[in-house]
């Protein structure tokens, strides 16, 4: 499984691949831990759907419209921390074209 990674992202060595898996690890978690104050921040709470039908729904909805750019954004950043900018940078290139935004 991790060779065919290797050969997929183009990586060199198991210890890039071991930073690269760490450098996910991290984001995910830090995007879901940064997502919470921001959605504070914006006045943005569960009671604020609560009267609405599907409310919960909703504001799962809105937090995942606030972490999933966060999670691009902090991904450059923990790569280009762990050494791997190259890497993640080609990679939310790859990630936003499939997704028809170019840059």
């Amino acid at each position: 499984m991790f060779k065919k990674l290797k050969n997929k992202w183009g990586i060199k060595n198991d210890f890039q691949l071991f930073i690269i898996i760490i450098v996910f690890g991290i984001t995910g978690t830090a995007s879901v831990k940064l997502g919470e104050p921001l959605l504070d921040i914006l006045s943005i709470g569960p009671e604020l759907f609560s009267n609405l039908p599907f409310g919960k729904f909703i504001y799962f909805l809105f937090r995942v419209l606030i972490i999933f750019p966060l999670y691009q954004v902090l991904l450059i950043i923990f790569g280009a921390l762990f050494f791997q900018f190259k890497f993640f940078w080609e990679f939310e290139k790859k990630m936003l074209r499939k997704m028809g935004i170019k840059i």
